[in-house]
C-alpha cells in the first residue's frame, strides 16, 4: 500500500502567525492532531499536538505566542508513491509521528502514525 491510499486530498492549514490557542481550537474543531503551517501559500512547517504539549509545558502564553516559535520548520515531505513500509521505517528512525504528503508542490494531506497502523492492520 502507498501513502496515496491514506490521504484525502485535503489537509488542515493554519497561518504561521496563529497563536497556540488558535491552533489548539482548530485541531479540536477538525479532529486532527497536526496542522500544516502556511505562509505565502507555501508549507513552511508542521504544528502537532506534541508541539502544543511542549509549548504548554515550557510555560508558553497560549493566547499570545505564535505557533511559528514551536512548529517543526521545513518538514520532510513524502510522495504519494511512498510505500507504507518506507513511511513506517522513516517514522521509527526519526521519532516523528506525522508526514506531509505532497505532489507537484501541492499538499495532499498529512499522514500520521495512526493512519499507518490502520494500513498495516489491513494487510
Amino acid at each position: 500500500m502507498q501513502l496515496s491510499a491514506l490521504v484525502s486530498g485535503t489537509a488542515e492549514l493554519i497561518g504561521s502567525e496563529a497563536t497556540l490557542a488558535e491552533a489548539a481550537e482548530r485541531m479540536i474543531e477538525q479532529s486532527v492532531d497536526a496542522l500544516a503551517v502556511v505562509s505565502d501559500r507555501s508549507v513552511v512547517g508542521l504544528f502537532t499536538e506534541h508541539d502544543l504539549a511542549v509549548a504548554v509545558a515550557d510555560g508558553a502564553e497560549v493566547e499570545e505566542e505564535s505557533i511559528e516559535e514551536w512548529m517543526t520548520e521545513s518538514p520532510d515531505t513524502f510522495s504519494p508513491d511512498t510505500s507504507v513500509d518506507e513511511a513506517v521505517a522513516w517514522l521509527l528512525e526519526t521519532g516523528y509521528r506525522h508526514m506531509p504528503v505532497m505532489a507537484e508542490g501541492e499538499l495532499l494531506g498529512i499522514v500520521g502514525i495512526r493512519d499507518l497502523m490502520w494500513a498495516l492492520a489491513q494487510e
